[in-house]
């Protein structure tokens, strides 16, 4: 009889594993094309909201057919936990087999949920950023404002990030990481208008609030940029947001579950989902002085995108520890 037995990846081994930025947008292209054509399964995730506020721990289950890819992210967000020196975002990815059933791996899912991130977002900017796209606006210089730069210096030519956080040694901190790392100019910026106003693409990260600050105001955008709300619509003012001739999100189901508990309120009309812009079944941009813009949500098919290389190269590196069930 077969032993029955499962992978543990830490956080470590995750990175270990050496999936690379490309690699994970290809994946998350393929999950929203099977998405599109009904051969995903995703209900929307539900969660429980620890010590009340914006405290929140999701479950995310999703099976992605043409990836043979089937599982479960527990994935928690405290906006106080870096007061306490811990990460905002922190989780377990379950990945199981699709035959049996029987999970075959346990992953650290705060590497993944990161790079998936900023991947879905480089998707969607693929079809609403203007290609010739350079200067980026990064509010919000955590994690999420690293995976993406990385994810759209990946995807566009990327020569200048203008980077703001209501922190502004957080803000230096990651002008000097991202100039090192991704070898372009990064510069911190003193006020949130910096990084919006004269920048190609913007991409807002910060805690995800249910009453949004509502910062970013009419008029900051400029015509023919594209924004990606990675906190949900926190950082714009309704005014603001109804400039967009396009809004879009990655599943319209789950954002109006959202939409229920809270979030999401008096946003514009949801011109598409990432699936149907990936498949060509609505139009992206069509023109270049649209504002454009895109709440990807989070999905759990991201994540199962993802799973499936993380598995597959940590047993070919050998990585992990192997534990039995």
């Amino acid at each position: 009889m077969a032993e029955n037995r499962l992978l543990y990846l830490s956080q470590a081994d995750v990175v270990a594993v050496g999936i690379s930025m490309s690699e994970i947008i290809a994946a998350i292209e393929t999950a929203f094309c099977a998405k599109s054509a009904g051969r995903t399964e995703m209900p929307p995730k539900p969660g429980v909201h620890p010590g009340g506020g914006d405290n929140f721990i999701h479950a995310m289950p999703a099976y992605i057919q043409d990836l043979k890819s089937a599982g479960v992210k527990w994935v928690s967000g405290y906006p106080e936990n870096p007061k306490r020196g811990l990460p905002y975002i922190t989780g377990l990815l379950i990945y199981n087999d699709v035959e049996s059933g029987l999970p075959l791996a346990v992953m650290d899912c705060v590497w993944i949920t990161a790079k998936r991130t900023g991947a879905a977002s480089a998707v969607a900017a693929r079809r609403l950023a203007r290609p010739e796209s350079s200067v980026m606006g990064m509010l919000g210089c955590g994690v999420q404002g690293q995976s993406h730069a990385e994810a759209f210096k990946e995807t566009f030519p990327l020569k200048k990030i203008l980077a703001y956080d209501k922190d502004a040694e957080s803000a230096r901190r990651y002008a000097a990481e991202m100039t090192r790392r991704l070898k372009l100019e990064v510069v911190a910026v003193q006020t949130p208008r910096e990084a919006v106003s004269g920048c190609d693409i913007v991409a807002t990260a910060g805690p995800i609030l249910k009453v949004p600050h509502a910062t970013i105001q009419a008029g900051w955008l400029d015509e023919g940029a594209f924004a990606s709300l990675v906190d949900y619509d926190s950082y714009w003012s309704r005014e603001a947001l109804a400039q967009a001739a396009r809004f879009c999100t990655d599943d319209i189901p789950q954002l109006k579950h959202y939409q229920s508990m809270g979030y999401f309120q008096n946003i514009p009309p949801i011109h598409a989902d990432l699936g149907e812009l990936v498949t060509g079944k609505k139009k992206g941009r069509e023109n270049p002085r649209e504002r454009t813009m895109t709440a990807n949500l989070g999905l759990a098919i991201d994540d199962m995108a993802v799973a499936p290389l993380i598995f597959a190269r940590a047993k070919e590196k050998g990585i992990g520890t192997w534990l039995p069930l």
